[in-house]
């Protein structure tokens, strides 16, 4: 009898496990979803992944080939491409109103800055993900809480880091002047930390706000640079013609 005992509860575990890992390939799908439809509705600009693998049983999940499009009106194909977002979490919040995410690493983004320092892609972006984020602000403050539908679903990110960007630069303003420059680290901690937690919006914000300043320092910088790199070349061609 032990022993059949054990065999069943052996099998239960199993069947339990496997229950588990197909759930979290369902919901894997889920998310890939999610992310092509909600994106698109707070950037204003396409979004695609080709896959986001979720393991519920380690709470981690991994997004691969992630897209974001640039505005109308811009000629590079996008302006932020990632190989792979690794992402952890606490798989007991998964379902509950406020997702409590440990760590968000991206690793080596490529990111697209087409325009002037005035105004450019990413800028278009991000006032996008602002006018997202003040009306649904508005449409809280004005929505019956009698009658309003189950509130969006919050998130608590402890830990954000960023590596290895790369920005390929296009100036309008200079001939359109092209250069690859790398960006420092950026990290970002403690975002939603609060009871009231973080929209999806507001993440996103975050994010592609740091992304952004980072992105128009080195810009600034490089742009400052451009007349000195040229008063060198004028005077070492000087120096070899015995000028």
């Amino acid at each position: 009898m032990k022993k059949i005992f054990w065999g069943v509860v052996v099998i239960l575990l199993v069947l339990i496990v496997a229950a588990v890992v197909i759930l979290g390939v369902f919901l894997g799908d889920i998310v890939k979803k999610g992310v092509e439809t909600i994106g698109p509705q707070i950037t204003c600009v396409s979004v695609k992944v080709d896959m986001v693998n979720l393991s519920l049983l380690s709470g981690s999940a991994t997004v691969k080939g992630l897209v974001i499009g640039n505005p109308d009106g811009y000629k590079t194909p996008e302006a932020i491409g990632v190989g792979t977002v690794s992402v952890g979490v606490d798989p007991f919040s998964v379902f509950s109103d406020k997702i409590h995410v440990r760590t968000i690493q991206v690793e080596s983004p490529e990111i697209t800055f087409e325009g002037g320092l005035g105004g450019n892609n990413l800028s278009k972006i991000l006032d996008n993900l602002n006018s997202a984020n003040k009306e649904q602000v508005e449409k809280s403050a004005n929505t019956n809480q009698v009658t309003a539908a189950k509130p969006a679903r919050k998130f608590q990110v402890d830990d954000l880091l960023i590596t290895g960007a790369k920005v390929h630069v296009s100036l309008t303003g200079l001939g359109a002047q092209e250069m690859t420059l790398s960006l420092p680290d950026i990290h970002l901690t403690d975002l939603g930390k609060d009871d009231a937690g973080i929209t999806a919006t507001d993440l996103s914000r975050h994010a592609l706000d740091a992304i952004f300043s980072a992105t128009i320092k080195a810009v600034s910088n490089a742009v400052t640079d451009i007349p000195n790199s040229a008063k060198k070349i004028t005077k070492s061609l000087g120096s070899l013609f015995g000028k």
